[in-house]
């Protein structure tokens, strides 16, 4: 088997791109433990807006129950009843 020795720039070339595909292989995985990080912090989100809009629903209950059927105007505390 014959053996051919590479020219310098052939193997700095190589050195080049094994060095760029690593660099590339290192920033998907930055990408990557980012994107995860995100994913946890949205499903902490979605827990607290469930939890939010479970006391809407249980404040809005109580109104009722308290005041009836009507509209409230959150601005002057006013509450208008509905027939």
């Amino acid at each position: 088997m014959e053996k051919i020795v590479l020219t310098q720039e052939e193997i700095n070339d190589l050195k080049s791109i094994q060095e760029q595909n690593s660099q590339l292989i290192v920033s998907f995985g930055q990408i990557e433990i980012g994107i995860q990080n995100l994913d946890t912090q949205k499903l902490e989100l979605i827990k607290q807006l469930q939890i939010l809009k479970n006391k809407e629903n249980e404040l809005a209950k109580a109104l009722q129950v308290k005041y009836g059927n009507g509209n409230i105007n959150i601005e002057t505390g006013e509450f208008t009843k509905v027939d």
